[in-house]
């Protein structure tokens, strides 16, 4: 789908990828409507977007009413969404045995359950449309374990397979579904309190490399990108998974 002259909602766009995603679609001709928890951020990030008609959304996606109630309200405000990005995500860095019920759900609540509530609230109106993109921003821990990450990588795991099985139903329709997996990029991910230290200390990419890539996603045919191009690794994972599961493990030994 051309990004020009599309309505596009972006979840997570207070900050990082989102915020990146949101003024290089505005420049390149799209509508935009913006989503998180922190309205004066949102403004901010409006500031930057070039044109008319952007709107703002202050929602928090842990509520998943709130989220079915704000898309669907973005939806009509708008005129109809032809893209949306479900690019909200939290961390969660804690040792598996030292994890909290209360913890593990509220991850999967903002990072998996508030895209599949978004996605089954809208879906039905683009089939009468007749068009529409859903991008789901993964992550390269929804392709392999990650060190004290289980909450995380378990919601970001099921953000995959919810995309590819979606993919495989909408194959014969106007709806398109793409599922962005990006590596290692500058954000408050890697800062937000009540998380353990990251381990990872290598580089970090700036945002734009991954909203540059979800709109050559948008508007190409195919399904997954990596962001940066870090397929090899998952590919070493799968051939050596015992391999990997012991090296991997050796970065978090006491």
């Amino acid at each position: 789908m051309p990004v020009a002259g599309a309505t596009v909602l972006v979840t997570g766009a207070s900050s990082g990828i989102g915020a990146a995603l949101a003024p290089m679609l505005a420049a390149q001709g799209a509508r935009v409507a913006v989503l998180a928890r922190r309205a004066d951020r949102l403004e901010e990030v409006l500031a930057r977007c070039e044109g008319e008609g952007h709107r703002a959304y202050p929602c928090d996606l842990a509520d998943l009413a709130a989220a079915e109630a704000t898309v669907l309200q973005a939806w009509d405000d708008m005129g109809g969404l032809d893209v949306i990005v479900h690019n909200a995500a939290i961390p969660k860095r804690r040792h598996v045995a030292e994890l909290t019920n209360d913890e593990v759900e509220n991850v999967m609540a903002v990072n998996y359950l508030s895209p599949t509530r978004m996605t089954l609230a809208t879906v039905p109106r683009m089939l009468e449309r007749g068009r529409g993109v859903h991008v789901y921003v993964s992550s390269l821990g929804g392709r392999l374990g990650i060190v004290h990450e289980a909450a995380y990588c378990a919601s970001k795991y099921a953000l995959c397979g919810w995309a590819e099985s979606m993919a495989i139903d909408l194959w014969h329709t106007p709806l398109s579904v793409r599922l962005i997996i990006p590596g290692p990029i500058d954000t408050e991910i890697w800062d937000l309190p009540d998380n353990d230290a990251p381990l990872y200390d290598g580089e970090l990419l700036p945002p734009e490399t991954v909203a540059a890539d979800i709109i050559t996603a948008i508007e190409g045919e195919a399904f997954e990108t990596y962001s940066p191009d870090m397929v090899g690794i998952v590919e070493w994972k799968t051939r050596a998974i015992d391999e990997f599961l012991a090296g991997t493990a050796s970065m978090g030994k006491p």
